[in-house]
């Protein structure tokens, strides 16, 4: 598989994850049907796309990468269906985690 492809698969898992911490936060501690099963079919579906990104490009830089960007988007969820609003102080860490994403991927060494 292609760099290019690997990292439009890690997209996709950045979106599963990001939809599981929604359904997560929507599962009410685990207690409401629905929210719960959506976010374990998530987390399966994300953990698979994960492990096939692995294959091309290395696991520390496959998880960096998801990490970071899934934090970012699931900020953005949080303002925006939650509205949950973050303080300078978290903007500032989510602009530091959106630098050592794109340090890892950009300067970092891949093989």
């Amino acid at each position: 598989m292609s760099n290019i492809i690997a990292y439009i698969v890690l997209i996709l898992a950045v979106i599963l994850g990001t939809a599981a911490n929604g359904f997560a936060k929507g599962a009410n501690g685990f207690t409401l049907l629905l929210p719960s099963l959506l976010t374990a079919i998530t987390i399966v579906a994300c953990m698979f796309t994960l492990s096939i990104v692995m294959k091309t490009i290395p696991v520390g830089i496959t998880y960096a990468s998801f990490a970071g960007l899934c934090i970012i988007a699931t900020t953005i969820v949080g303002v925006y269906k939650f509205n949950q609003m973050p303080d300078v102080y978290t903007i500032v860490g989510l602009i530091l985690i959106i630098s050592g994403v794109l340090i890892v991927n950009l300067l970092g060494k891949t093989n």
